[in-house]
């Protein structure tokens, strides 16, 4: 598909409805889709499955879908910042599958390469692994892990260009990447949009044959979850 440059969120997720399947990118509230977000919330679309290393906080992020109860079930793995999360959780209100930091990644990126699954020690002998099928390599017990399958992969960068490539910073390398290469369509905001050719391709993170639509975001708050600053002695 040709990369194609739009409005804005609004016109970035038109099409997503209810009962679809998203990526979410960000670590915490670094690098999260703020945008696009908002603009599901005005949307209101309904039972979505989220796939995000984390559930935001109650009044930002995916908290603010979680509020609305726009979310049927949350594939995460760090959700330890959401009051509203727990409580969906607890009474039932909310599917949820927790899966270990490293598996979530992998599974992203299987999805990205085009490999249906992946092997892995973590969560073998657990609860994880119920009604899974494990192996054997080499004396070592692995579990299969299926890549994952979303409708859409919703991404923040730092920079990107008018034919979809993309430089992240910090710390939203981590899931943002594998996210991008991951969904059937991508949806990636930016803080700066440039022309094609304008980014040194050396610093490229994500190339634009992934990416579906792009557009510049605006008015980002950049939440921090926990400030922690050092007393004056």
């Amino acid at each position: 598909m040709i990369n194609k440059v739009v409005s804005g969120a609004e016109e970035a997720i038109k099409d997503i409805s209810d009962g679809a399947t998203l990526m979410l990118g960000g670590f915490g509230l670094c690098g999260i889709p703020e945008n696009c977000i908002n603009a599901l919330v005005s949307k209101q679309v309904k039972n979505l499955t989220c796939i995000s290393n984390n559930a935001g906080v109650d009044d930002f992020g995916i908290g603010l879908m979680l509020k609305q109860r726009q979310v049927k079930k949350m594939i995460s793995s760090y959700v330890g910042e959401n009051a509203e999360f727990e409580r969906q959780l607890l009474s039932g209100e909310l599917e949820v599958d927790l899966i270990p930091q490293g598996t979530l990644a992998t599974r992203c990126l299987a999805a990205g390469y085009g490999m249906p699954a992946i092997f892995t020690p973590a969560g073998v002998g657990t609860e994880v692994a119920e009604g899974k099928e494990v192996r054997n390599f080499d004396g070592k017990d692995y579990l299969m892990e299926y890549a994952f399958d979303a409708d859409f992969a919703i991404v923040k960068a730092w920079k990107g260009d008018t034919a979809g490539n993309l430089i992240f910073r910090s710390t939203s390398r981590n899931f943002n990447p594998v996210m991008a290469m991951a969904g059937k369509i991508t949806i990636a905001e930016v803080e700066e949009l440039v022309e094609a050719g304008e980014l040194d391709p050396d610093y490229i993170h994500t190339p634009g044959i992934y990416v579906h639509r792009i557009f510049q975001g605006k008015d980002y708050e950049k939440r921090i979850e926990q400030r922690t600053v050092r007393t004056k002695s």
